[in-house]
């Protein structure tokens, strides 16, 4: 009683302060957009579902839905903070490739906040890739990279799969790096395929690793669509991705998704059952109470209403756009997830 007390007031005493200061804010994202294929089929690629002649029937208008849907969806995320134009910087995945983000960012929802894109191809069998929007005002890009994962099957056979994305640039005045990531799937069990994502979480590792041995201090975000809940091994052990801010141990990165995790908040169903596959991880240097400097403030699952499956037997569920191969017109089957950060308003201009 007397922790949940403290907390309490805990929270009070912030609120308090960010009412009597002016803070400026950050929204940093990710988004898995679920199979955002063009009609092309595309040659050495496995994406001839996503064509007219293909078993999902994939016509240029239900292309365009998926475009204006996607477009809304991202218009939306934080309005519930006062947020508006789309997130500053939003990493995504399940992307066929720049063509289609470039049709995302066009569209009028969009268009005026400005989107930039930083897209590699990656080797993925399927033909998707991850990728990183950010809008002008906030962000620069001052360099990138996309680094492959090298993994194999049981028969010691190449399983090609998602690259991962490095950005580093400026935000609004301040360093920061942004890891894009989509691991493994679960598909053949979540057992057989536990060692891959081990082996992803050990490169982002290593991703974060080196940036922090060029500045101890670095302001990292890992995000993704890691197929793993916050407590899996991947993240706990191989990222080091730690639950609790407060107890952060020498090497330990803060899994901002946890706290939503251990409130029963998921980003997706797996298998019938609600999973937080989605995830935003940060170095240290976010944290703490002096605001001079950007700091992680609050994390959250956009999970309104617009975006849930209202009836059927996928009520509750993320309204998709596809369920097996009939057109629902909805979105993606997984939530947006994203943080805040804030600093004192006095500390720059924008």
């Amino acid at each position: 009683m007397m922790k949940k007390l403290l907390f309490f007031i805990l929270i009070i005493s912030l609120v308090t302060r960010l009412n009597a200061q002016s803070y400026r804010a950050g929204l940093i994202a990710f988004y898995n957009l679920e199979n955002l294929f063009d009609t092309i089929d595309t040659e050495g690629v496995l994406d001839e579902e996503f064509t007219p002649g293909g078993l999902d029937r994939w016509t240029g208008n239900k292309y365009q839905h998926k475009i204006n849907n996607m477009a809304l969806a991202i218009s939306r995320i934080g309005e519930e903070d006062g947020w508006k134009g789309g997130p500053a910087v939003m990493g995504v995945a399940e992307i066929e490739n720049r063509k289609v983000l470039e049709d995302l960012i066009n569209n009028p929802l969009l268009k005026e906040s400005g989107y930039q894109i930083v897209h590699y191809d990656s080797p993925d069998v399927r033909g998707v890739d991850v990728a990183l929007l950010y809008r002008t005002r906030f962000f620069r890009v001052t360099s990138s990279t996309s680094n492959g994962l090298k993994i194999f099957d049981e028969k010691g056979e190449r399983v090609f799969t998602r690259d991962q994305l490095v950005v580093s640039g400026i935000f609004d005045g301040e360093p920061m790096h942004f890891i894009v990531n989509h691991w493994p799937s679960r598909s053949g069990g979540e057992l057989t395929t536990r060692p891959r994502r081990n082996a992803a979480a050990d490169l982002s590792r290593h991703l974060v690793d080196s940036l922090l041995a060029i500045d101890a201090n670095a302001k990292i975000f890992v995000m993704g669509d890691l197929n793993d809940d916050p407590f899996n091994e991947s993240l706990r052990k191989h990222l080091k991705a730690a639950p609790e801010a407060e107890k952060l141990k020498q090497g330990e990165l803060f899994n901002c998704m946890y706290p939503l995790y251990k409130k029963g908040i998921g980003s997706l169903y797996y298998q019938d059952g609600l999973n937080l596959f989605d995830q935003i991880i940060i170095t240290p240097s976010l944290l703490g109470q002096d605001y001079s400097t950007y700091k992680f403030y609050k994390a959250q699952v956009f999970n309104s209403q617009f975006l849930v499956q209202k009836d059927g037997q996928y009520k509750g569920y993320p309204l998709r756009t596809l369920v097996g191969t009939v057109f629902q017109g909805g979105f993606s089957d997984h939530f947006p997830v994203y943080v805040l950060i804030i600093k004192n308003s006095a500390t720059g201009s924008r």
